[in-house]
Parts: C-alpha cells; sequence; structure tokens
C-alpha cells in the first residue's frame, strides 16, 4: 500500500472509530469510563485514548478528571442548536420557496451566513433547461452576487465596516465589485430599497435577485433568492419579480417570529 492511501485508509478508520466512541453515549448512559467505551466498541483502550483525547481537545467530549468519565461536550450542544435552528427556518421556508418557483418557474434558494460566507442551505431548481445551478452546501463571499450582498447589507455597521476593511475584493467575473467604496456604496442602496440585485456578478450570464429574512430580534437571519439565466431575465416584469421575492421573505419573517 502507497503512503497516500495508508494515510487516506488510517483517517477514515480514525474518523469511523471517532464515530464509534460519541454514538456509545446514550439518554440512559450519559456518562462512560474508558473500561465502558472498551466494552461498548471493541476498541482498544490504546486507541481509545488517544483518540479520546482528540476529541476531548475540540470540545465533542467532556472528562470529569476526578471520576474519569466521559460525557458528550457543548461543542455538540452548539452544532445540534445549529441544525435545529436551519432545520426550522427551512420547513417555515420551503412551501414559500416552492410557491415562488411554480409563479415564476425559475431557480429559488435559501441562504445563510456561515463564516462569513454565503451558504445555501436549501434550493429548488428550475423547470426550464436552460438554467444557473446551485447545490446545497455551496459557499461563495459576501461581496459578490445578490444572495450574497443582501446578507452582508443588514450586517450591523460596525460589523460591515470590519468586513470591508479586513476582505480583499477579489474579480470573479468583469462584473464584479471590487473597490471597497463601490461596495459601500451599493450595500447602503440594497438596505435602503430593502432587495438585491445583480447581474453576472459572482456568474457570468446569470441573474439574481435576493430578499432578507430577519430573526425576531430584527438581526439578518437569511437570504431569499431567485437565479435566472440573463437571455430569459427579459420576458419577466423586474418589479413584479422584485415584489415576489420581498413578499416571500417577509412571509418567513414573520413565521420565524411567530414560531419563536
Amino acid at each position: 500500500m502507497d503512503e497516500i492511501n495508508f494515510k487516506k485508509n488510517y483517517s477514515m478508520q480514525t474518523l469511523h472509530r471517532s464515530i464509534q466512541i460519541l454514538r456509545a453515549f446514550s439518554l440512559e448512559n450519559k456518562m462512560l469510563t474508558l473500561t465502558d467505551l472498551h466494552n461498548r466498541t471493541g476498541l482498544s483502550k490504546s486507541s481509545l485514548q488517544r483518540i479520546l483525547s482528540t476529541l476531548v481537545f475540540e470540545g465533542l467530549l467532556h472528562k470529569n478528571e476526578e471520576t474519569k468519565k466521559y460525557q458528550l461536550g457543548l461543542e455538540l450542544l452548539f452544532l445540534g442548536n445549529l441544525v435545529e435552528k436551519n432545520s426550522s427556518l427551512l420547513s417555515i421556508a420551503q412551501p414559500i420557496m416552492e410557491e415562488i418557483q411554480v409563479k415564476t418557474g425559475e431557480s429559488v434558494s435559501l441562504n445563510v451566513i456561515e463564516d462569513n460566507k454565503r451558504k445555501c442551505i436549501g434550493y429548488i431548481k428550475s423547470k426550464h433547461e436552460l438554467q444557473t445551478l446551485t447545490f446545497v452546501g455551496q459557499e461563495s463571499p459576501l461581496y459578490a452576487g445578490a444572495s450574497a450582498k443582501v446578507l452582508l447589507a443588514f450586517f450591523s455597521g460596525e460589523a460591515l465596516e470590519k468586513y470591508i476593511a479586513e476582505n480583499d475584493l477579489e474579480k470573479l467575473t468583469e462584473k464584479t465589485i471590487i473597490t471597497k467604496d463601490s461596495l459601500f456604496s451599493e450595500i447602503m442602496k440594497i438596505r435602503e430599497q430593502g432587495y438585491a440585485i445583480s447581474f453576472g456578478e459572482r456568474l457570468k450570464g446569470a441573474v439574481s435577485i435576493s430578499a432578507p429574512i430577519f430573526n425576531p430580534f430584527n438581526e439578518i437571519l437569511a437570504g431569499l433568492s431567485l437565479v435566472i439565466p440573463s437571455p430569459r431575465f427579459e420576458e419577466y416584469d423586474e418589479q413584479m419579480i422584485i415584489e415576489l421575492l420581498k413578499e416571500g421573505a417577509n412571509k418567513i419573517t414573520q413565521a420565524i417570529r411567530t414560531f419563536n
């Protein structure tokens, strides 16, 4: 076995063993000793100790130094809260996204901010053969494209200034905004009008319109976006599309506030 394959297989084996360890815990067995984990997983104690040290270091497990027992760590609680948050948002947004897709026939996506990037968490594809493909999990910088800029636009003033100051604006297409003054002006315009629209800023040939979704504290939570290939965009009433997106985003915002 060559060195690359050995490292890959070893990494996969370690990951598999880590998952085995985490799954050994249950409602009935919230705290387990090294021996308990050995009996439940069948892993050698030497292997367990190495993996347990890493899981404790990363916050996925907590070790009580007095009892020498392990329990699931707070990092898992944090990750679980992210899943619950996005799941609730998706369940509320899904029927509204479907309604917009039926009315327009175009691709609809739901995007959030993660690690100072736009991340797609929901997507309904266009019914047309010519379409701009997106996928759940896709990420892009916050300065390019309507789906990203609508999120950036509703940062707090301090957070917005910090983002613009600390991030380089790389040219993704010939339409990408690459000067910080121009980006700031565009962001102010988006805030004022309550939506973002872009023409090929991130992906050449794509027109994107996005509207903001807010949480109960009136903070930006997500963005609802419609993506249309530019050759077909001229067939639509632009103002009608904008109002449709804004109305859909507002419905989600109101439902989120009621849900919470």
